[in-house]
């Protein structure tokens, strides 16, 4: 299209909420005009036969290429009329709009509606005072004691035993199992082990070990749950046959020097309770950043209601969604959960999104230059070899434009705890670290 400005008539009308229907007609002159000039172009340049080469009448250019021409024209001029209306009348759509038009033949104006929404004007009623609640929490001997039992767990060991299984036990199978007398998927295996109370299997098929020993063989109808994920059992209940092959009793390791260089850590026993506490208070001081950042983004929401565009909200749902398959490993959309499943997620960020923007404009908040140096670099100290990732971060303005976005927000984030009233409260570590 050319540079010129478009002669155009713009009406524009709301629809209620932030739905706008904009009328945009482009005079009959304007268009013929634009058709003319690529016309004479592809005279120029355009060969075929019987012609020379930049020698082919107007007139058969125009009846070869003449339609399609129009068709162009008119819809570059829809996609830079619409443009140039939305910045005329000062509109921020919040997404694409949904174009109408009868089309213009040849002699006639063009007329087209474009249906959209637009951003909500924003206006903060409440970021400063906001009230939240600050978890204080100390880490005492006993809640190290409880790491130290995990970590012992996993280095557990099972010696075989020759008596009757009981909870905690190991037991050792082998079984068949069918419903109606067919088989199913997953309905046997060999050398299957199952502790006791851990809940890795159904509990009817652990009650039926429990007091079983090495050479027993076991019979028992086990039901299978209405919503197990395996339609074929789903609601059903099937006919097991379980041989014990051995049962096994756990056995923890001592917590001395052996144990704590399994570990990596040198100097004892005190060193690795040290250790340990010191990574306990790392993860306590994340999960009460973590608390005051979803308190004060809770309030600012409620504090600051907004209308929201279902375009984004749509937008968002459609990321969510994908994310979530990603993360799955869902490559079938129809494996999804429904779209309004992620409605309410998705309807809080936009909200976020929308209030976080303002507050960033009022409060002049800034990414500057060493918060964005020291996001980038904790983010590719998670690589293995994090020089050619912090390489290809530099070179890309799009993800270095998504870090200090991420700066930005921590920053609002920080200015909302600033300037909130916060009341401590003490708790137990256990119910800090649960919540």
């Amino acid at each position: 299209m050319s540079d010129e400005s478009i002669q155009m008539q713009v009406s524009v009308e709301s629809l209620g909420g932030l739905q706008r229907k904009m009328t945009v007609q482009v005079p009959a002159e304007q268009i013929d005009s634009e058709v003319d000039k690529r016309l004479k172009r592809v005279t120029r340049t355009v060969k075929m036969k019987g012609f020379r080469p930049g020698k082919v009448p107007y007139k058969v250019v125009q009846q070869r290429y003449g339609g399609e021409i129009r068709r162009e024209v008119l819809g570059d001029l829809m996609q830079s009329s619409y443009a140039e209306a939305v910045s005329q009348e000062k509109l921020q759509p919040a997404g694409g709009p949904r174009i109408q038009t009868d089309g213009a033949e040849a002699g006639n104006d063009l007329e087209f509606t474009a249906t959209f929404e637009i951003y909500p004007e924003v206006e903060l009623k409440k970021t400063e005072g906001l009230k939240i609640e600050r978890p204080v929490a100390g880490i005492g001997d006993e809640d190290v004691d409880r790491v130290l039992e995990n970590l012992r767990e996993q280095r557990a060991h099972w010696h075989a035993v020759e008596r009757a299984a009981k909870e905690g036990d190991q037991v050792t199978v082998d079984f068949k199992a069918t419903i109606d007398g067919e088989a199913f998927p997953g309905n046997e295996a060999d050398d299957f082990a199952v502790e006791l109370g851990a809940g890795q299997m159904p509990e009817e098929f652990e009650q039926a070990l429990t007091g079983a020993s090495a050479g027993d063989e076991v019979t028992k109808a086990i039901p299978f749950p209405a919503d197990h994920p395996t339609e074929a059992v789903a609601g059903k209940s099937a006919d097991f046959i379980i041989t014990v092959k051995k049962v096994s009793e756990k056995h923890l390791p001592e917590i001395d020097e052996g144990f704590c260089a399994s570990f990596g850590v040198d100097g004892g026993v005190d060193a690795l309770r040290d250790g340990i506490r010191d990574n306990m208070q790392r993860e306590l001081d994340d999960k009460i950043k973590g608390s005051l950042r979803e308190q004060v983004l809770n309030q600012l929401i409620e504090k600051n209601p907004v209308d929201l565009p279902q375009t984004l909200i749509d937008q968002e749902v459609d990321y969510l969604r994908g994310d979530a398959a990603r993360r799955m490993g869902i490559e079938d959309p129809e494996q999804m959960p429904a779209a309004n499943v992620f409605e309410e997620p998705a309807r809080r960020r936009v909200a976020l999104g929308l209030v976080v923007a303002r507050l960033v404009e009022e409060a002049g908040i800034e990414a500057d230059n060493a918060s964005v140096e020291a996001r980038l670099q904790q983010m590719v100290s998670q690589f293995g070899e994090p020089e050619p990732v912090l390489a290809a971060y530099r070179k890309d303005p799009r993800l270095m434009g998504q870090i200090e976005m991420a700066v930005v927000e921590e920053k609002a984030v920080d200015w909302l705890i600033e300037h909130a009233k916060i009341k401590d409260k003490k708790k137990p570590f256990q119910e800090v670290m649960a919540s």
